[in-house]
């Protein structure tokens, strides 16, 4: 419990545009979720390290280290390949899915999206 709000997971947000992690992170923590951010995928992946998130949400353009070869990185590390990434991207083409998910992604939401829809999504990974 923290604030009388219980904490149900925690949730690794990795994107690089200011105004969309603003309101996803007020939008998960009013939702119960301890929230933690990266700016781009080389931070992604130090946080990751450090906090063992429960659920990674993962923009796939990003400045230093993209989307895709963050979660490839993710799924070669004992301590974190078992956890679900959730893609969150402007790309929606077949092919963008399908490469998400070669490399590692669980589940793929193209921007913009129903913010209870994606806490409905993170609500299935962790069952």
């Amino acid at each position: 419990m923290r604030g009388g709000i219980e904490i149900m997971a925690k949730i690794l947000l990795v994107d690089d545009e200011p105004d969309f992690v603003e309101t996803v992170e007020f939008f998960l923590r009013g939702s119960g979720y301890e929230v933690f951010v990266a700016n781009n995928g080389k931070e992604g992946l130090e946080r990751a390290e450090r906090e063992k998130p429960d659920v990674i949400l993962m923009d796939v353009m990003m400045p230093e280290m993209d989307g895709l070869e963050a979660c490839r990185h993710l799924k070669t590390d004992p301590s974190l390949k078992s956890v679900p990434i959730i893609m969150l991207t402007a790309k929606g083409q077949v092919q963008d899915v399908k490469d998400a998910l070669a490399a590692g992604a669980h589940s793929y939401v193209v921007k913009p999206f129903n913010l209870p829809d994606l806490v409905e999504r993170i609500e299935k990974m962790l069952s």
